[in-house]
């Protein structure tokens, strides 16, 4: 029996209408087109900006990154449906192989792996398991390390007001149903 695969679209960009998909897998949450769309206004210009998505799942914002002009985007997922997921969906959107890297691994290593590389990202977005309650120690980790461009962006999506504070010179919270999103312009 074949899996069923859930449909959404990539909103704006090179890619603008595509589809892409993920798995009915309880474990991926996907971030949804309406809730993608107002981020990626939020942000505004991304172009050349490179872009962490930690905790990928489905890979759409990502994808969304590239598709609206991102230098580059990574994948972080230890999910292996995530990662076949992503594989697939970038396959779909036929993004060039210099534009990406898919990273099966857990955040920690990842993160060490960033570290021991000095890559940093521009724009950092977080969506752990919710469950989870991992996103200050994850954030702490990011900023102590570098990881986070000086002028670096940090989205947070959670399904609870967080109560995170960072140096910033703007934060901002928007609220889609039940959903939380945090901003933070470094």
């Amino acid at each position: 029996m074949q899996e069923k695969l859930n449909e959404m679209r990539i909103i704006g960009g090179l890619y603008r209408h595509r589809k892409i998909y993920w798995p009915s897998d309880k474990n991926i949450r996907p971030t949804k087109d309406r809730i993608r769309e107002a981020i990626f206004n939020a942000l505004g210009d991304i172009s050349n900006k490179s872009f962490l998505d930690l905790y990928s799942g489905s890979g759409a914002m990502g994808i969304e990154a590239i598709s609206r002009d991102a230098k580059i985007s990574y994948f972080v997922d230890l999910n292996k449906n995530a990662i076949n997921c992503i594989k697939d969906n970038i396959s779909r959107v036929n993004i060039p192989k210099d534009k990406y890297f898919v990273i099966y691994n857990n955040d920690l290593v990842a993160i060490k792996t960033f570290i021991d590389e000095e890559i940093q990202f521009d724009i950092v977005f977080l969506d752990p398991p919710y469950k989870k309650g991992e996103y200050e120690n994850i954030l702490n980790l990011l900023l102590q390390n570098n990881i986070i461009s000086e002028d670096g962006i940090i989205i947070m999506e959670s399904d609870y007001q967080l109560d995170i504070e960072i140096p910033c010179k703007k934060h901002k919270i928007y609220k889609y149903g039940k959903i939380f999103v945090n901003i933070f312009w470094r």
